[in-house]
């Protein structure tokens, strides 16, 4: 009996000593992610945290990608308008004092209906942002248009691979936020705006194997374009519930690899002045009360170059949806 008093003694002991040194650690934890937070410096009258440190979302997103074309083939004029099949998810995620975890479903992949492969990173802080995408895709479809004949691309024509990253600097930054509409992590008080600094970079290829019967050539083209510029953004406050956001950043492309390859004949797409990326952001939140809100937002990254005999353009957009809960 005494050995079994003192073995259970033993236990609870151990017990404390763990449930002490998890609780230290766990105050450890919040102690050096608060004191992360209290390191960013920002005007107190046009911005604020929220009180509660844990952010939930239920979030529906949508993406898509669209290409559009128009050259000469042999003096032949040719046009295309291809888009990708659209991308819906639902997600939940959770954002603890700046430290963001989240899982999403696609539903037509889970039924088998969508096919391609996306990936998407965002990240928004008050200094600089960040949106980086990867896009692999069979399943554009559209229409060629060769002199007055018209083919129309089926899904799976076409093989699609696509890296789009895009990064900005905010001047005003200690009283303009761009994660006060995108992330919810900081609340725009009063409007602001600010000048926006940034670089892009676009890689990726097409691919088309032709069909003879159909007069299509054999088609491969591949874009590398880098880009620097300069915009501006612009967070409009509407009494106490209401933000709007909008922001773009022109950027010019200095640096162009493009090429494009027809029926095995490779041709350099040369610079022609001016080749553009553009970033756009746009963005509604409503704030119920301090711990309810509804937010949509859309980003949009739009390039276009040239040459002579050809002209491309892509756009890649996002949007999004999401019920926002603090505790």
């Amino acid at each position: 009996m005494k050995f079994q008093i003192l073995f259970l003694s033993l236990m609870l002991a151990v017990s404390a000593t763990a449930q002490t040194k998890r609780e230290k650690l766990r105050q450890r934890v919040v102690s050096m992610l608060s004191a992360k937070q209290n390191k960013i410096s920002y005007d107190t009258v046009y911005l604020s945290r929220p009180e509660e440190r844990l952010t939930v979302k239920l979030r529906a997103n949508v993406s898509g990608n669209t290409i559009e074309t128009k050259g000469k083939i042999s003096d032949t004029n040719v046009s295309s308008k291809l888009s990708t099949d659209n991308k819906a998810t639902f997600s939940i995620g959770a954002n603890y004092q700046g430290i963001a975890l989240g899982i999403a479903i696609n539903p037509d992949k889970m039924r088998g209906r969508y096919k391609d492969y996306e990936l998407n990173l965002n990240a928004y802080y008050n200094r600089v942002c960040v949106d980086a995408s990867y896009h692999e895709s069979n399943t554009l479809s559209g229409d060629f248009k060769s002199g007055e004949d018209i083919v129309h691309l089926d899904r799976g024509m076409i093989e699609m691979k696509m890296f789009n990253i895009a990064g900005y600097y905010i001047f005003n930054h200690r009283r303009f936020s761009f994660p006060a509409a995108f992330s919810q992590s900081f609340i725009q008080k009063r409007s602001a705006g600010s000048w926006l600094a940034g670089a892009t970079f676009l890689g990726g290829s097409t691919k088309h194997d032709g069909n003879n019967d159909k007069g299509i050539p054999q088609i491969r083209t591949y874009v590398g374009n880098f880009a620097i510029g300069g915009g501006y953004g612009y967070n409009l406050v509407v009494g106490k519930h209401w933000l709007f956001h909008l922001s773009a950043l022109p950027t010019l492309i200095v640096v162009n690899r493009n090429n494009v390859t027809i029926n095995g004949e490779r041709r350099k797409i040369g610079y022609h002045f001016p080749e553009m990326i553009f970033n756009e952001h746009l963005a509604i939140v409503y704030n119920i009360n301090s711990r309810f809100f509804l937010a949509a937002t859309g980003v949009f990254n739009i390039s276009t170059f040239h040459s002579s005999q050809t002209r491309v353009v892509q756009n890649k957009w996002r949007s999004r949806a999401c019920l926002g809960i603090r505790f």
